[in-house]
């Protein structure tokens, strides 16, 4: 991934080094395992680790490049300059191994290592969203569903469902680092028949894996699937956030904007431009997480007990699907952090359309009050209909008092709607405090997500 969409920490992972770090501890354990069940001497798997356990400097990264030019093989040249690392006892490492055990068992502590970085990030973003939720907990916005005006509901609900979304985020991410958290320390074709199963319990241990099951010399590609699906779904959340951030800070409705700093510019041609660039680098990035699905899922298919064509693939989504993850939670996570919201607006936006957020309310009153459903409907349709073009008159009409607003104006003027209960029943619709009407069960829903 490109540095413009990469954190250090999260880097580093990928980095030759750490991954020639990983490989070395790989198989000093394996030798390890091997003096102690009298394979190979104890003084030669001390020499191999005191020889070898040097940092990967780039002179050393610079050698074993070298020697995969001439073996085209990753590694065997990593063996071999390990080899001129250690002297003479250089002979035991890599003994009765086959290159999977080593590059498969690494990816595996490789995913592992993001994932616990993923998680961190998914616990900053959850703490942020559930702050901000309480914030605005009762702040009053119009709910849509197709674009259009709904019914009420209130910034804080918003982004508690937003959180509720994450928490399972997290919970799925657990799940899929366990699904990869395997080692595969099993031979050619992945049989033991030039190693112990105990040098692969006693790596697998060392590095906090689990024994892959059957690893037919290879860790089989369905847990790949599985974890790279998984960074797909929290990606998916990431852009739904990010999309409804996008909608709410368009000029024409202006209810939250990203935050804007003081020398920062919008437009190289138009001055007062202010754009939500942050959820929308947010939408593109969802993007390249979600692209490497596909891969990983031709990947499981493999030939017999294995083949290299996921190694090529592997090679570029593990790295590009988990840094620009990780990249995207933080950034998602400071800008809902410094969102700024705008309760005013909110509630001049509820208001354009003249109360026919209440429609259900007072259909439901009027069946309540003896009128067929059907009839009620037609009712409240033809009505909201009237406010409804009414919004549009250009300049707009005063309502009359002392009626709410049009809506309300037309109920009562129309010769169905019957005069005192019906009249008396709608007033009190329109004319009710909506944070009194939406108190009680967001408090519910609260008290679900947050405890």
């Amino acid at each position: 991934m490109i540095p413009r969409y990469s954190r250090p920490e999260m880097a580093a992972i990928w980095e030759p080094a750490n991954k020639f770090r990983i490989w070395f501890e790989i198989e000093a354990h394996a030798c390890d395992a091997l003096a102690d069940l009298g394979v190979i001497p104890k003084k030669a798997a001390k020499a191999i680790r005191k020889g070898g356990n040097k940092p990967y400097t780039k002179a050393r990264i610079a050698r074993i490049e070298r020697i995969e030019v001439r073996v085209k093989h990753d590694v065997i040249a990593f063996l071999t300059e390990l080899s001129e690392q250690i002297g003479d006892d250089g002979r035991y490492v890599h003994l009765g191994l086959t290159s999977s055990d080593v590059l498969d068992t690494c990816l595996a502590k490789q995913l592992t290592e993001a994932t616990d970085l993923l998680g961190a990030d998914i616990d900053k973003l959850l703490k942020v969203l559930k702050r901000r939720a309480r914030q605005h907990r009762l702040d009053i916005c119009i709910g849509r569903s197709h674009g259009i005006h709904a019914e009420l509901t209130t910034f804080g609900l918003k982004l508690a469902g937003f959180y509720a979304e994450f928490e399972r985020n997290r919970e799925r991410l657990k799940a899929a680092r366990a699904e990869v958290a395997t080692c595969a320390i099993s031979g050619a074709v992945g049989t033991y028949a030039t190693v112990d199963p105990r040098v692969e319990a006693h790596v697998a241990r060392k590095l906090d894996l689990t024994p892959e099951p059957v690893s037919t010399q290879i860790i089989p590609r369905d847990r790949h699937a599985a974890f790279f699906s998984c960074l797909a779904v929290i990606a998916s959340s990431v852009e739904r956030l990010a999309t409804e951030i996008r909608h709410l800070q368009r000029t024409e409705v202006r209810e939250v904007q990203e935050s804007f700093g003081r020398e920062q510019k919008g437009s190289s041609a138009m001055p007062h431009k202010r754009n939500p660039i942050l959820s929308e680098n947010l939408t593109g990035l969802a993007r390249i997480v979600r692209a490497a699905v596909v891969p990983a899922l031709e990947n499981v298919a493999l030939w017999h007990e294995r083949d290299i064509s996921h190694s090529s693939v592997e090679r570029m989504i593990a790295p590009d699907a988990t840094i620009t993850l990780d990249f995207a939670l933080a950034r998602l996570t400071g800008m809902m952090d410094k969102l700024e919201v705008f309760p005013n607006t909110m509630r001049k936006n509820q208001e354009q359309f003249h109360g026919l957020y209440d429609s259900q309310r007072v259909l439901l009153t009027l069946i309540n009050n003896g009128v067929r459903r059907e009839k009620a409907y037609r009712i409240v349709q033809r009505n909201a209909q009237k406010a409804w073009r009414e919004y549009s008159t250009e300049p707009p009409n005063d309502v009359p008092a002392p009626y709410k607003n049009w809506f309300h104006y037309f109920l009562i003027k129309d010769s169905d709607v019957r005069t005192g209960r019906d009249a008396k029943a709608l007033s009190e619709i329109f004319n009710q405090d909506p944070k009194k009407f939406l108190q009680g069960n967001v408090g519910r829903i609260f008290k679900r997500v947050f405890g």
